[in-house]
């Protein structure tokens, strides 16, 4: 009886847990919420004394993905969620392209109670990176490499010494700021939200080659541009 009860206790709490996930205010948001939550995302990391390293990698990146709510629920067994989009980039000329939309899902098991938001930023080192985000779906660490995102004043002081991943990652929850892990999330292309703010079902890989140029967008290619300025700091 009392291990009956037991399980239903972990199953309801897994359950509530999960549905906070579900119904998080930062999820469901429009392709402009998307941006402008984006912007601020791009400014708060920018602020951060020990961004130069992450500011050395989207100076050359190919591309970049921002989720300005990575919403994790657990009670041992949890789960994670965000909504975000993709920008793709000539370093060559300092070019933006997109912005294309997108989900990220993730699940987790140990010891871990309760809801927490941080927000994602993911640099997109080479071509072989770009190339994933042209498709509709695809599993990080195991359809590509992704390593958690070095962070100080040179990003060749990472861990990754030879800076090799097509993807690094970083987050920033409440201030702190730091490279992430995302290996077994999963990236899902927004059909739905790509197609209301292009005005036309369009997929992904000709949303890249559309340069970024509506007005809306311009705030976070200005943020990004004034991160790049922070290189070698």
């Amino acid at each position: 009886m009392k291990e009956t009860l037991s399980k239903k206790v972990i199953v309801s709490l897994v359950t509530l847990s999960l549905l906070l996930l579900l119904t998080a205010p930062a999820l469901a948001a429009t392709a402009n919420e998307r941006i402008t939550s984006s912007v601020h995302v791009v400014r708060d990391m920018s602020k951060e004394e020990d961004v130069g390293a992450m500011a050395d990698l989207v100076k050359s990146a190919k591309g970049v993905v921002i989720v300005p709510n990575y919403v994790k629920a657990a009670f041992g067994i949890g789960g994670a969620r965000g909504e975000g989009l993709i920008l793709r980039r000539d370093p060559a000329t300092n070019t933006w392209f997109g912005p294309g939309f997108l989900s990220v899902t993730g699940a987790s098991i140990g010891l871990q109670i309760g809801v927490q938001s941080t927000a994602l930023l993911l640099v997109v080192t080479n071509q072989k990176g770009m190339d994933r985000f042209y498709g509709d779906k695809f599993k990080l660490g195991a359809d590509i490499d992704i390593a958690a995102g070095p962070v100080g004043r040179s990003a060749g002081a990472a861990t990754d010494v030879n800076l090799q991943a097509s993807i690094y990652s970083y987050s920033i929850n409440k201030g702190l700021f730091a490279g992430l892990s995302l290996s077994g999330a999963m990236m899902t292309t927004d059909h739905d939200i790509n197609a209301t703010y292009w005005g036309t079902s369009i997929n992904s890989r000709d949303i890249l080659q559309k340069k970024a140029s509506a007005a809306g967008i311009q705030p976070l290619i200005s943020a990004l541009n004034d991160l790049i300025k922070r290189s070698g700091q």
